[in-house]
């Protein structure tokens, strides 16, 4: 048996944020036994944290259908467990992922250990596609996309759709359908979607946004991401902000829908070619023990 930590990341309540299962007990753990413990826990993704030749430490990622290289959640998760079990303090840590090796910033922030993952170089380019199709995918029609935003994909690390939508209320009637994402998505059909508009609940917030995945990760809807949040930034400062010559700070709300409240900043370099940050804390849950 193993222990399988389930940490909140994002938030200081339990059972808000975005839940990430932690595993550190990865001796002598297979591929297949690392999916069969994420499928079996259930969380939109598992972190294996295991020693590497190349950085401090390496991360794996597992959703329930497959494993993705790179996990913002998860990581602030992981981070925050090591951190806690004194297993790592303040300062830098290197990770190797599957998507490169990123440097992690551990600090404190309102007396809490406060996580700042840098992300890969962000890349885009346009969403070709049917935007009526899109739109329906996600339960919407297309008159309530914002047409003075482009709809994107974006890449810190895992590809995300950015799309932009006018009014807060039709994110409550959001209603996915995750299996037609691939034929819509044909530049990049395992990409996820992260509808957003500018109208936000808390007035820190400055963009308001859900997460649907790829159905190949069998997830659904992801409450709090860090990856996508990333995106979210550098697509902010190339898209919406008034001066993209400037270090911008980008604060999004996310999981409300769905009673999983949680907030990410992130920085984004003044550099066009700098890695955006995400920042964010993470609260234990719960632990019980698994069979490899």
């Amino acid at each position: 048996m193993i222990t399988l930590y389930r940490y909140d990341a994002f938030s200081t309540v339990p059972g808000r944020g975005n839940p990430a299962g932690v595993v550190l007990e990865t001796e002598n753990l297979t591929e297949e036994q690392m999916q069969r413990i994420a499928k079996e826990a259930a969380y939109s993704e598992t972190a294996f944290v295991l020693p590497s030749d190349k950085a401090d430490l390496r991360l794996r990622y597992f959703t329930p259908g497959a494993e993705v290289p790179l996990c913002g959640h998860a990581t602030v998760g992981s981070m925050y467990a090591l951190c806690e079990k004194g297993i790592i303090g303040e300062g830098t840590v290197t990770i190797e992922t599957g998507a490169g090796i990123m440097p992690i910033e551990i600090s404190r922030k309102d007396g809490r250990v406060q996580i700042g993952m840098t992300q890969a170089v962000y890349r885009e380019k346009p969403f070709r596609g049917d935007k009526a199709a899109l739109a329906a995918s996600i339960g919407l029609k297309e008159d309530e996309l914002d047409d003075r935003y482009p709809i994107m994909y974006g890449y810190t690390g895992l590809w995300t759709v950015v799309i932009p939508v006018k009014h807060l209320e039709s994110f409550a009637k959001m209603k996915p359908d995750h299996y037609s994402f691939p034929g819509i998505l044909t530049d990049e059909p395992y990409a996820s979607m992260h509808p957003f508009c500018l109208e936000t609940v808390n007035e820190d917030a400055m963009i308001h946004a859900r997460h649907f995945s790829s159905p190949k990760n069998n997830i659904g809807e992801d409450p709090v991401t860090g990856t996508a949040s990333g995106v979210m930034g550098a697509y902010w400062k190339r898209h919406i902000a008034e001066d993209g010559s400037k270090e911008l700070r980008v604060i999004c709300e996310q999981g409300l829908e769905i009673g999983k409240d949680g907030i990410v900043e992130t920085l984004v370099p003044a550099d066009p070619d700098g890695q955006v940050q995400i920042f964010g804390t993470a609260v234990f849950a719960q632990a019980f023990d698994i069979e490899p």
